[in-house]
């Protein structure tokens, strides 16, 4: 499979090029506003590969694009590939519902898998919260999602997509709320806080509050490699799949 990586400067596309290569997939191509001109290879510390940064995403000609740069250019990066025919594999995050939903139309044209969070272990703190959720409707809910100070987005992609599972899960009519400030008190609602500091590359808990009684369930990633690996595999999995059609992890996964 011949693989195109958007953002291969940057620290996860490093680490995509680094993961694919192992994997034995063909990076033929990759992508970025920094660094044009240097060796992908080498950027990603395993030596020459042959493969320049390139500036133009329109010169775009592989099986599948591995995505992890901005919303906004992800958007369009998204545009490009599903008009040459491009299978996606997309672990941007931060995009707004306008950018959600043009991608979902865009994956009419080809398949897509896009994913907040492409490690094992989230999505299995996906399924696990899905299900203590299910037991715990008349719970209090709340979510805290840290990561380094570099992060455009907050909340995460993550805990927002943890929101949705628990919102749907707990079979109630449930706002979500990314903030409070002043005289708020808590209402039927799921909170969303994130915090933002130092070099931490993401930790998640959720937070079930009854009376008398806590649980809290946690993922912490030490290191984005486990990320790197998951969008491999996602798109290792795209290679046997010709329907167009937004996926996600769970279907990778077989969940």
């Amino acid at each position: 499979m011949r693989v195109a990586v958007c953002g291969a400067a940057g620290r996860m596309g490093r680490l995509v090029v680094k993961k694919a290569v192992e994997s034995g997939l063909d990076v033929v191509q990759a992508f970025d506003v920094v660094e044009v001109g240097k060796d992908a290879g080498e950027l990603a510390g395993i030596g020459k590969i042959g493969v320049p940064i390139q500036g133009d995403i329109s010169k775009l000609d592989a099986d599948v694009m591995i995505d992890f740069t901005v919303a906004d250019a992800a958007v369009e990066n998204a545009r490009i590939a599903a008009e040459k025919g491009v299978k996606i594999v997309m672990g941007t995050t931060g995009f707004t519902e306008e950018e959600r939903k043009e991608l979902e139309e865009l994956s009419r044209k080809v398949p897509f898998i896009l994913s907040p969070n492409f490690s094992l272990g989230v999505n299995v703190f996906f399924k696990v919260v899905e299900y203590a959720a299910s037991f715990l409707s008349d719970f209090d809910v709340e979510i805290v999602e840290m990561h380094h100070k570099h992060k455009r987005d907050s909340p995460s992609g993550t805990a927002l997509r943890v929101a949705e599972i628990l919102r749907s899960a707990m079979g109630r009519s449930l706002d979500i709320k990314t903030c409070r400030e002043g005289l708020s008190p808590r209402g039927n609602e799921i909170g969303v806080f994130g915090v933002r500091g130092g070099d931490v590359v993401g930790e998640h808990t959720v937070f079930f509050f009854g009376n008398g009684e806590r649980i809290e369930i946690t993922h912490r990633a030490t290191n984005r490699e486990c990320f790197a690996s998951g969008a491999v595999k996602a798109a290792l999995w795209l290679a046997n799949v010709d329907k167009p059609g937004l996926y996600s992890m769970a279907d990778v996964l077989g969940f």
